[in-house]
């Protein structure tokens, strides 16, 4: 019990400090408007900004990840932007803890922590919602399978692990050939443990840490098609392919841009010359719309999001606001 001659300023104080550390996180698929949302969001509420891609985490990769510019930052400080090198996988494991330091200086200075990003698997290892696997990279294994095609790599991991497999079932993921070594690892070493494949996704409560308010944006599908549409064309005119060859020439591989997947796998083709500009076009229309159908289906699954049109930004103020006034 606080003494009654505490001063009514100490006693708020106190309070203050028992609460749970508020975190707003804005989910959705991508070209729904999300980073504009989370910038005004920020100015309205003295917010900072933690991005979740899983892309836009890497110097460089700026036009084809559709990367917030400075001017639509509006000021509004961003984390885990331009974070990582290209060269290598930066894992979710490695985001929840540098995403955590954010939060930390965040709320040290007494700010809103907005997460935003299209990424769950990285937000959800943040706040704690799955458990990552407790299995070390193994050097041997990884050579062995770096000598095997995407499609042999899928294949063997629809052996092993059918369940990852399933969610692993689109032209993105069957292509990317670091993300089916990592999970035919995991299988391997859950198997050698003695662990199940799918406790890896087991989901924990995290309610006890941080008081978080989920809002997810998701335009009408005819909607989101355009945008996602009109986005790769205002892309393709601020020069994607030129920054794919500069990146190249800096150093990043054709065999890690196809990694990366979505745009750096179509343009590394079409630097290769195995397909053409129009063909590139056509082929990223359908594979970013099938990602954000995936994405969309991975937020399903929980249910503590509040769900809006981009056009609903008042009402999405007002809960924000009075999530903020409990």
């Amino acid at each position: 019990m606080v003494s009654a001659s505490i001063a009514p300023q100490r006693v708020m104080s106190y309070v203050a400090a028992m609460k749970k550390p508020r975190m707003l996180i804005i989910v959705g698929p991508t070209a729904s408007g999300k980073s504009a949302l989370a910038v005004h969001l920020a100015r309205r509420f003295k917010g900072e900004v933690i991005s979740a891609d899983s892309r836009q985490v890497y110097k460089g990769l700026t036009i084809g990840t559709g990367k917030i510019s400075k001017r639509e930052m509006k000021g509004i400080p961003h984390h885990l932007l331009d974070a990582a090198s290209p060269k290598r996988r930066f894992s979710a494991g490695e985001y929840a803890r540098r995403a955590r330091r954010a939060l930390d200086m965040i709320y040290h200075i007494n700010k809103l922590p907005i997460v935003v990003g299209g990424t769950g698997f990285y937000i959800d290892a943040l706040v704690g919602r799955i458990v990552l696997p407790d299995v070390p990279p193994d050097k041997k294994l990884r050579a062995q399978l770096g000598k095997k095609s995407a499609q042999q790599l899928f294949t063997l991991l629809k052996e092993q692990d059918p369940k990852r497999a399933k969610s692993m079932d689109t032209p993105s993921e069957r292509n990317n050939e670091v993300r089916l070594i990592r999970a035919i690892e995991i299988a391997q070493g859950d198997h050698l443990s003695g662990q199940p494949g799918d406790m890896i996704y087991h989901i924990t409560c995290e309610s006890e840490r941080y008081h978080i308010l989920w809002i997810g944006v998701r335009p009408e599908d005819a909607e989101l098609k355009r945008s996602i549409n009109a986005r790769l064309k205002q892309r393709m005119r601020a020069g994607m392919v030129d920054e794919a060859k500069r990146v190249h020439k800096a150093g990043l591989s054709y065999k890690r841009m196809r990694e990366l997947g979505l745009e750096y796998r179509s343009l590394a083709l079409l630097l290769q010359n195995k397909i053409s500009e129009k063909e590139m076009v056509r082929e990223l229309e359908s594979d970013i719309w099938r990602y954000a159908r995936k994405q969309i289906g991975y937020w399903k699954r929980n249910e503590d999001i509040r769900w809006f049109t981009p056009a609903q930004k008042t009402n999405i103020e007002r809960v924000v606001r009075k999530w903020l006034e409990k």
